[in-house]
């Protein structure tokens, strides 16, 4: 069984996905390249059970369901909306809020939308990926709003700001793929823990001269501190010890802001995995597309009801 090409433009993406049963044929498609096998005893030959989506085995009785291990497992919502919302997730680089998408397709109820977007940047961390590797700039910064009262930018205590931890590939003068991360504090064993999970051991790590970054050397990395310019220097035009990194970051902040109108902090984490997803992907709209789906995933759909109660717990 040929796969369904991805469609290449926004009419393409409306006229195949019309309907749910084109959703449900999308999905077989892709689940099942080689065709129906019963994934209990290997039987290729099954039969549908009414228009539930589900199949049953000749040979064990056994019943699968096209969505089951997926984002849409168990879902009520119509497939034709959950695909245009991972569309547009994977395809317009400012993403979609939820209002937004709430309004685009007619959603009744804000909660579902908020949901759906929720559930899909739930399914954008693959555990099992590649470590960045070769030349990698790190820097960290502030997420959230300024606050009168602080003393420096290292003050911890009372900040109601997220600290964020960034590391870049450099491809020449361009950005390869990036890591992001909600960290406690400023430490180097916070800094080091990050590195040795998302660098591969050998690589050149560029930083500034944060004292949180001593001990790269004795970790396995070639450490290649710089001095960062002060602030004032950076907006004079003055250049940055990790371009790289404050770009990434420059464009973080600009998306939380002029999507999000900003994030709270409790969920700042699945977002940073929403742009950092998008990034590492933007060359690859149909493979991205598919993995927020769940589709060819290992790892179980996050329920409703673990997303409900991070909700209720930020109030």
């Amino acid at each position: 069984m040929t796969a369904v090409p991805f469609p290449q433009t926004l009419r393409q993406f409306q006229l195949l996905f019309a309907t749910d049963d084109a959703c449900h044929e999308y999905l077989s498609r892709c689940r099942w390249p080689e065709g129906y096998k019963c994934p209990r005893c290997g039987n290729p030959r099954a039969y549908a059970l009414g228009n539930l989506g589900r199949w049953k085995c000749v040979a064990c009785s056994h019943q699968t369901s096209l969505t089951s291990g997926t984002i849409l497992h168990n879902t009520k919502t119509p497939l034709t909306l959950w695909f245009w919302a991972a569309y547009l997730m994977t395809t317009d680089k400012r993403g979609v809020s939820a209002l937004l998408l709430q309004r685009q397709l007619g959603i009744r109820c804000y909660e579902t939308a908020w949901m759906m977007l929720h559930k899909l940047r739930r399914a954008m961390v693959n555990l099992a990926r590649e470590p960045l590797h070769g030349d990698v700039e790190i820097d960290e910064t502030w997420v959230g709003g300024t606050q009168a009262g602080l003393r420096g930018s290292r003050q911890l205590k009372g900040r109601k700001a997220a600290l964020v931890v960034v590391a870049v590939e450099k491809r020449g003068k361009a950005s390869g793929r990036i890591r992001m991360e909600v960290i406690p504090d400023f430490t180097k064993k916070t800094m080091n823990s990050f590195i040795q999970r998302n660098v591969t051991p050998g690589s050149i790590i560029y930083t500034d001269g944060l004292k949180s970054f001593d001990g790269l050397v004795e970790a396995g990395f070639k450490h290649v501190p710089r001095i960062q310019p002060l602030r004032i220097d950076l907006r004079k035009g003055a250049p940055s010890a990790v371009p790289l990194a404050d770009r990434a970051i420059g464009n973080l902040q600009a998306w939380l802001v002029g999507t999000h109108h900003g994030v709270s902090r409790r969920h700042l984490q699945v977002y940073l995995d929403e742009f950092v997803f998008r990034h590492n992907r933007r060359k690859k709209p149909m493979a991205a597309f598919q993995t927020l789906l769940g589709l060819g995933s290992v790892c179980k759909p996050t329920s409703y009801a673990a997303i409900s109660r991070a909700a209720a717990e930020v109030g």
